[in-house]
């Protein structure tokens, strides 16, 4: 029986959370889960985590993986979160000790956060499957969005994360900190050479004006109409592409909120004496400290 799967949009990251389950053991995993979080006060909500918990429960699913594509940095975990009210594992790409190692060098997070993935139950790499119920999950390496970003397979399902979104949209920014197009071209070409049947479930969708956004998409249709990356799409050609449209990209809104949160596994940082909690915001003085 294949997997049964169940998907959330989040409009405020335009993110999708997926829940996908054994149907003959109830056994489940929740993949992307997001925490609401507004920066102008400061205050964190449950909301959209909350509706996930709620179809868990409401199925009687067995949640026994949280799983994180990557760090992302367009929206906060609510990893932590969802295993404090479940006991469920968190798990993502070993990758994410690179991303930990360089953020906590530009956050000066000090002595305290220790950039070694224990702030995560399981730290996973390429061909490591994780059992679900009588399914069977296989970690993917596909990195070139981040260094960390994997994708999920279970039978004709993928969770790819954002390393493409839907056909018209295209595929995801690679100028982070350990970024790679080159190497995102690779990971798509190797998302590209499964089965003809796949089906990609994405981690944002951005529609037009009108249109729905996309949980799936079906693996064909990438590979004939991505506007970025379809199957005959050189690698020389889509790196030009993307390092073009990258040097035109915003920071993301919620950069480095969602990043000292994603990198802790959707923790918070640590309360001062007074139980306060604080997020840094690394500025850039450069025009200050530019000669009129």
């Amino acid at each position: 029986m294949p997997a049964h799967v169940a998907s959330f949009f989040h409009a405020a990251t335009s993110t999708w959370t997926h829940v996908v389950s054994d149907p003959a053991t109830a056994a489940a995993a929740v993949i992307d889960p997001v925490l609401d979080f507004d920066p102008a006060s400061g205050r964190l909500g449950t909301e959209a985590a909350r509706e996930v918990l709620d179809h868990l429960r409401a199925q009687r699913l067995d949640l026994q993986w949280i799983l994180e594509t990557h760090a992302h940095a367009d929206h906060l975990s609510a990893a932590a979160w969802l295993r404090a009210q479940t006991g469920a594992a968190v798990a993502a790409g070993a990758g994410i000790v690179a991303v930990q190692a360089e953020f906590k060098r530009r956050l000066a997070l000090g002595e305290d956060f220790v950039a070694d993935g224990a702030q995560f139950d399981r730290l996973l790499h390429d061909g490591e499957v994780l059992p679900l119920g009588g399914l069977a999950l296989e970690v993917l390496a596909t990195p070139g969005h981040t260094a960390d970003s994997v994708s999920y397979w279970v039978g004709e399902a993928v969770f790819i994360g954002d390393t493409l979104f839907s056909p018209a949209a295209g595929s995801a920014r690679c100028d982070f900190p350990g970024g790679s197009a080159a190497m995102l071209h690779a990971s798509v070409r190797r998302l590209y050479a499964l089965p003809d049947d796949t089906r990609l479930y994405l981690c944002h969708d951005y529609p037009t004006d009108g249109a729905a956004p996309r949980s799936m998409v079906p693996l064909r249709e990438q590979r004939e109409h991505n506007v970025h990356l379809s199957d005959d799409t050189s690698a020389a050609d889509f790196v030009a592409l993307r390092e073009r449209r990258d040097a035109t990209l915003a920071m993301p809104r919620l950069f480095w909120p969602a990043l000292q949160l994603n990198i802790r596994a959707g923790e918070l940082p640590p309360a001062d004496g007074a139980g306060r909690r604080f997020l840094k915001l690394p500025l850039d003085a450069s025009a200050l400290e530019a000669r009129a």
